[in-house]
């Protein structure tokens, strides 16, 4: 019997072994390649195709300090933001729409923004974009 209970022991070792290294890791390069399309098709249009914006209109997202937070960028991309903001050292004062996505559509636009022109950021996960709805951030107002 003590031989069956450490068999049936050292199986499920190995279970949880193979079943934690099968398990697929997140591939932002693939989710980078995603968003680039939402990008093109939700965000291009004020922002630029090179991430440049439009100076004291829109703000830009290449090399921007301000794609850093995570949480904030998530509730401004979904739900939208309105009130002044400073970027990359200057004022802008204007308004953004939020977008209906999935959270997946929503990981690969930030991941696109956040890993495009001059910016490199950890992966934002499908998974961590509901989280980032339920914080507070004192430089977002909803729209």
């Amino acid at each position: 019997m003590k031989n069956v209970v450490l068999v049936f022991s050292f199986g499920l070792v190995i279970a949880s072994f193979f079943s934690f290294r099968m398990k697929p890791s997140f591939d932002l390069k693939a989710s980078i390649a995603r968003g680039k399309e939402i990008y093109t098709a939700q965000c291009m249009n004020c922002h630029m195709e090179q991430g440049e914006g439009m100076e004291g209109v829109y703000p830009p997202l290449a090399k921007s300090n301000f794609l850093a937070n995570r949480d904030r960028l998530i509730k401004i991309v979904l739900k939208g933001m309105r009130g002044p903001i400073k970027v990359n050292g200057k004022d802008y004062d204007s308004e953004m729409v939020g977008f209906e996505l999935t959270d997946e559509q929503a990981s690969d636009v930030i991941n696109y923004v956040r890993n495009s022109w001059g910016n490199k950021h950890v992966a934002v996960q499908p998974s961590e974009i509901a989280a980032g709805l339920g914080t507070k951030s004192a430089e977002y107002t909803p729209y």
